[in-house]
């Protein structure tokens, strides 16, 4: 796993020119424009004539795309450190501040798309971004791949959208195969969740 960069010290993922990377200069614009559409799906309530059109064009954009259909390792999406989210439409839109092998921060702001109910972000939209940057701390400046064996978040108050959060990470501990890093979610001075996360390095051969 890697994480995404933005205004702070990062180790060595984030390329000196945007149009070196994949996708070109104009990614970072389509994949906010799939988030837009994104929260608006979630959140209108559009007639019947509206939907219509809506689908039609979508459809044409996706035939625009099946043209470019590439192997994992070839993708624009999640390869894009200088994004929120990585250019990962899935993903939340961390911008990572600062990334050190003493710790990850960053800022987050979870929008209509992530919305669970109440007002409050769905708490799997959360765990999701836990899995994201607790695996960027456990993969940082190492040459094996770790891989998420378990997760445990807590809620602590209810998460709100539209509003920017601070995110943390940091290596607890470290022992043969197994890394276990911690995380908090934060607004304000105030603790919304929290995490531990463990994870197993790859054995030579494992996928």
């Amino acid at each position: 796993m890697s994480g995404d960069a933005a205004g702070g010290r990062i180790s060595g993922d984030a390329a000196n020119d945007p149009n070196d990377l994949r996708g070109g200069p104009a990614f970072g614009d389509f994949i906010e424009s799939v988030r837009r559409l994104q929260d608006l799906v979630a959140g209108t309530d559009p007639p019947a004539e509206a939907v219509a059109t809506a689908q039609r064009l979508v459809s044409a954009a996706s035939t625009e795309l099946e043209r470019f259909v590439a192997p994992e390792a070839a993708t624009a999406a999640g390869a894009r450190p200088d994004l929120p989210g990585r250019g990962h439409p899935l993903l939340p839109p961390l911008l990572v501040e600062e990334v050190t092998p003493a710790g990850l921060r960053g800022r987050v702001t979870f929008r209509r798309a992530h919305l669970g109910r109440g007002g409050a972000v769905h708490g799997g939209t959360i765990s999701l971004l836990f899995d994201d940057v607790l695996g960027r701390m456990a993969n940082l400046d190492r040459s094996s791949l770790a891989r998420t064996a378990r997760l445990t978040v807590s809620y602590r108050q209810i998460t709100p959208i539209d509003e920017e959060l601070a995110v943390e990470a940091f290596l607890h501990r470290s022992e043969g195969r197994r890394r276990v890093v911690r995380g908090r979610l934060l607004f304000g001075g105030t603790l919304l969740a929290d995490a531990e996360g463990l994870f197993v390095v790859l054995r030579t051969g494992q996928p």
